[in-house]
């Protein structure tokens, strides 16, 4: 198993090139279950969350050929309509492909995501949404088993809360309907506007696009040709990285970005007295010496993103003042922030709410990823703090983050990745 050692007190100069974004890839890979033509992916991030999923799509019966950062998936000799456990368990949205393979076979079987009861991520309101389709639901030996033998029809959906992967599995499955599908308080997530798009351009007519309200004109079964695209910019990579400079007082540009994904962090960041030099693809950060503390409360875009939370909680321990961060998504969403006070930071928890008292001295030590976007916030805590951070189980993070340790050395940090020593 890898770690990640930093040494703090570092300074960072130099250009990182964002990688695709993880979150828009995956819903694009399942997407590919629609279509009736070899589909050309660019731009895909070289991370485990894509390997999974196409190591899933290959289980089912996919030809999936990944190469640097392209790959081409033909779905034409699918035979397969179950996910097993061995996979999803190790990726939560492995449920996209429930949609896009209920739509096209009219059967599907996927298990539930490892260690998640129905309704703590709204897998419920996927299910729900389908039964309006004209979908069978069971729940049977921690499986989904999912039945649309006449194949689902347009409805009327309003989704109770806002879901990102529901929203994606429910566009897709709605592109092979029968009829009008009606989305109502639809993600508006750039991720989601993506898929929309793409689908948009193969031939499923979709109204709404960026909006909370999608209305998908299904295809009644009939196959997409689906012609190559190539994924958006990931912008929590970027988000992370416009931390690296932030927290360090280091200007770095980044290229391959989309700043107008990103205003929330931007405006977040200009709060805390950074400033930037913006084009049409390209960031540059400019440092601030004495960052002002920020109230931060996650929510649904284009709002604050909760993947950005643990991020701007370690900067928030070097502002000159008290911060509070609210986290409104997810109830486990500050796992990071025992690990945090393990290097000194003064962080109190009352609930949802993070309260930072900042200007804190990080002191260097062995810590433990907790999460994906955990593992990024205690390699920025690690870049400051005093003296030697040792970061294990990265696995969290390879799952979303393309190169990070060789993308931080090119810049500057003084960050290696090692093996664990086994007993």
């Amino acid at each position: 198993m890898d770690y990640l050692q930093t040494y703090g007190e570092q300074k960072l100069n130099g250009t990182i090139e964002i990688s695709g974004a993880k979150n828009a890839s995956l819903p694009l890979i399942a997407m590919t279950i629609l279509a009736k033509n070899n589909v050309h992916i660019k731009n895909l991030p070289n991370v485990a969350d894509i390997k999974t999923l196409l190591k899933l799509l290959s289980n089912l019966g996919a030809k999936c050929e990944f190469h640097e950062d392209k790959v081409t998936v033909d779905t034409s000799t699918l035979n397969q309509t179950k996910a097993k456990y061995d996979i999803v368990k190790t990726m939560r949205a492995s449920i996209l492909v429930l949609g896009p393979i209920l739509a096209r076979f009219g059967h599907c079987e996927v298990s539930l995501p490892g260690g998640c009861a129905i309704g703590q991520r709204p897998i419920d309101l996927h299910l729900k949404a389908l039964e309006h389709m004209g979908a069978k639901i069971d729940i049977k030996s921690g499986y989904v088993e999912a039945t649309a033998p006449d194949g689902l029809k347009g409805c009327n959906i309003i989704f109770d809360k806002i879901t990102v992967t529901g929203t994606a599995n429910i566009v897709m499955a709605a592109s092979l309907a029968k009829g009008k599908t009606v989305i109502t308080n639809a993600a508006r997530e750039p991720e989601v506007v993506q898929l929309c798009e793409v689908l948009n351009a193969s031939g499923v007519k979709i109204e709404g696009i960026a909006t909370a309200v999608l209305t998908i004109h299904g295809t009644d079964s009939k196959l997409l040709n689906i012609d190559e695209f190539k994924v958006i910019p990931d912008r929590i990579e970027a988000g992370t990285y416009l931390c690296a400079g932030a927290i360090t007082k280091s200007k770095l540009t980044l290229t391959n970005v989309d700043a107008t994904h990103m205003g929330s962090i931007i405006s977040k960041l200009e709060e805390m007295g950074l400033s930037f030099d913006i084009t049409k693809d390209s960031i540059t950060i400019h440092p601030t010496q004495d960052i002002k503390p920020v109230k931060i409360t996650t929510q649904e875009y284009p709002a604050f993103p909760t993947d950005m939370q643990a991020q701007f909680l370690a900067l928030a321990t070097q502002a000159d003042g008290v911060s509070i961060i609210e986290e409104k998504l997810f109830e486990n969403r500050f796992m990071h922030v025992s690990e945090l006070q393990r290097m000194g930071a003064d962080i109190t928890l009352n609930g949802n709410i993070a309260t930072v008292n900042g200007i804190s001295k990080l002191s260097g030590t062995d810590v433990m990823a907790t999460d994906l976007r955990a593992s990024s916030a205690l390699v920025l805590a690690g870049m400051v703090a005093e003296g030697e951070t040792n970061i294990h189980r990265i696995y969290h993070l390879d799952r979303g983050y393309d190169n990070l340790e060789k993308k931080l050395q090119n810049v500057g940090a003084n960050i290696k990745r090692l093996k664990e020593e086994t007993l």
